[in-house]
């Protein structure tokens, strides 16, 4: 696994073999950035806070930072993988990334997530992913300048849920987007 651009392009993250994840590849990766740089400003993503959930080793969390982003919350269910992203947090990222030992979805029911970014990579089969969306729109704590993105396999359609901006695909990745109207905020 390697960060891709930004400060600390180029630079390899060798989680341990017993972390079992799926990490999103650099050809999705590559894509998905391109999408949130041609929208972000680099001034703009100087104070924007991502929550990442179903952080798995922590990748997409360790891109944001990269590429200037003012902080990331890593939310995984997994204490071995949250334990990775806390270590590789203090040893590269100077503590702007937090990483949460924590059912993702308890999380977003519970948490205040006033987040600017929210990027969700739950398990393509979990149970449950298709009410991720209404959960954080529904929250009173959502951001009105919300950008939620969702990773999912094909399988999955987010089409006809509010909030729906479209969907790009990568190979076999998909992101879903997702903004609040500005009539909702």
């Amino acid at each position: 696994m390697r960060i891709i651009r930004g400060k600390y392009s180029g630079r390899r993250i060798k989680p341990p073999k017993s972390l079992k994840a799926r990490p999103t590849t650099d050809f999705a990766k590559e894509g998905l950035f391109n999408i949130i740089e041609n929208n972000i400003s680099q001034e703009e993503r100087k104070t924007m806070r991502v929550l990442d959930l179903f952080a798995g080793t922590g990748n997409i969390s360790y891109e944001f930072l990269s590429r200037g982003f003012a902080s990331a919350v890593a939310v995984e269910i997994s204490r071995n993988h949250s334990r990775f992203i806390h270590k590789t947090s203090t040893e590269i990222f100077e503590n702007t990334l937090e990483a949460i030992t924590g059912d993702a979805f308890k999380y977003i029911k519970k948490a205040n997530i006033n987040f600017e970014i929210i990027f969700a990579d739950p398990p393509y089969h979990l149970e449950g992913i298709n009410e991720i969306p209404n959960i954080i729109f529904a929250r009173e704590s959502c951001n009105p300048s919300l950008w939620l993105i969702i990773e999912h396999s094909k399988a999955t359609d987010y089409s006809k849920q509010e909030h729906f901006t479209g969907t790009r695909k990568y190979g076999k990745v998909n992101f879903s987007f997702f903004r609040k109207k500005s009539s909702d905020a």
